[in-house]
């Protein structure tokens, strides 16, 4: 009720309903998008295809089924994704990408730009790897290299142009614009996963007990996510009084809050990308050939090493990615620059020591809680073996989906405060 409230509140702002009206509209061109086929292909082979999993399904389900047309958005944000990880593990390397960073406003715009290069980089990249695959496969209706380089073009500017979309809703519109555009190509697959499954209830190749049995998993997988992504430990700090001439300043009590997890789609997005990209080059080489039966056998979603790997790389990336967005040392100087401290702690280097022991111990638990949503699709298909809703829409897409729902409706409340709080500062 308080969310159908909030949504109320905002359409009776003008500014606020442009905002939402702007969002609508680009997420209308983002679905259309998605039906626009790029020329020179057989689909159904590309659904046959589709029908084998691995990297290309992963690559669908992001898109919003525009892999199943082979639109021009069939790549979705993915690259776009990959380069901004990669930037920030460079940034961590390279002591200008680090100097830059601390520019402020101007580093963060060049950085920015660099994310941009990376993107169309990584696009011709997969592209290419994508376009060769398809050749291989015969899905090519002119099996040539210039209908190989047309297609690469074009799933590549498809990425460009949902990049440029993704920022502009960022400005402009509510949310953060690559979180809405996987949000929407999430969202999109439900209808044909509602009516899949009445299919199969008509056709008796599932019973109500197991759709009954899908809908309490998925309500656990919610409340789960919301649990762990809206949880926050508060660490209390206090600030030390200061006398300026005739004024005190300072002696306040607040808290520092910390999370289990930060983005928690991003390690499961690279992990899942890093662990299909041996599948995928072993499908250009020979069947016979050692790697691609090496990976057919215990890299695909119906081995249970893939699965473990999975969770593996899941709980790795968590914790780097933490490490990556989270800095004790720096969280530490700034307490003690600002006259905080934590009780019990010195400032300096006890402070420090006692947020990254705090920030370990919850990543782990995120990392875990990710991990199992990860290979909650893998136990689903033991499960409903003949029901692919269930595995197409497992757990990574239930967390995505809450998360991002999540985070747009903080912004939009974030946009009410603001706006009454400015009426009232007017009147």
């Amino acid at each position: 009720m308080a969310m159908l409230e909030s949504l109320r509140n905002s359409l009776r702002l003008p500014g606020l309903r442009n905002r939402l009206l702007f969002t609508a509209a680009m997420l209308i061109v983002l679905r259309l998008g998605s039906h626009i086929p790029v020329p020179g292909v057989h689909l159904d082979i590309v659904r046959k295809m589709l029908d084998q999993g691995g990297f290309l399904g992963l690559v669908d389900l992001f898109s919003g089924g525009a892999f199943k047309n082979l639109a021009l958005f069939a790549m979705s944000v993915t690259p776009y994704i990959n380069s901004s990880i990669i930037m920030q593990l460079l940034t961590i390397v390279i002591p200008r990408l680090e100097e830059m960073q601390k520019e402020g406003e101007d580093g963060r715009k060049k950085i920015q730009q660099y994310v941009r290069y990376g993107t169309v980089v990584l696009g011709l990249v997969q592209a290419f790897g994508i376009s060769y695959y398809l050749k291989a496969s015969g899905a090519f209706i002119h099996n040539n290299w210039g209908t190989l380089i047309v297609i690469m073009i074009s799933l590549t500017a498809g990425t460009a142009f949902l990049m440029w979309l993704g920022e502009m809703i960022t400005e402009r519109g509510i949310g953060n614009g690559m979180s809405i555009i996987i949000f929407a190509g999430i969202v999109a697959r439900l209808p044909s996963a509602v009516s899949s499954s009445i299919q199969l209830l008509r056709v008796k190749e599932i019973n109500v007990f197991q759709v009954g049995l899908l809908l309490i998993i998925a309500v656990v997988i919610i409340a789960g996510v919301i649990l762990i992504t809206e949880g926050v430990r508060k660490i209390p700090v206090e600030y030390a009084k200061r006398v300026v001439g005739k004024r005190v300043y300072g002696g306040q009590r607040t808290h520092l809050p910390m999370r289990s997890t930060r983005r928690a789609f991003i390690p499961i997005i690279f992990a899942q990308s890093l662990l299909y990209l041996p599948y995928t080059i072993s499908t250009w080489l020979s069947p016979t050939n050692p790697f691609a039966v090496f990976t057919g056998r215990y890299l695909t979603s119906s081995s249970p090493y893939f699965w473990i790997g999975n969770a593996l790389l899941i709980v790795f990336f968590t914790y780097f990615y933490t490490a990556v967005t989270f800095n004790p040392d720096q969280v530490a100087d700034n307490l003690k620059k600002n006259g905080g401290f934590i009780p019990g702690y010195r400032p300096g280097k006890p402070t420090s020591e006692f947020l990254a022991r705090v920030s370990e111990r919850l990543t782990l638990l995120g990392s875990l809680f990710l991990a199992m949503i990860a290979v909650l699709p893998g136990m689903l298909a033991v499960i409903f073996p003949k029901y692919q809703a269930a595995t197409s829409l497992g757990g990574t897409s239930i967390l995505i989906v809450v998360s991002v729902a999540l985070e747009t409706m903080k912004q939009i409340e974030a946009q009410l405060v603001m706006r009454h709080y400015q009426g009232f500062m007017r009147s």
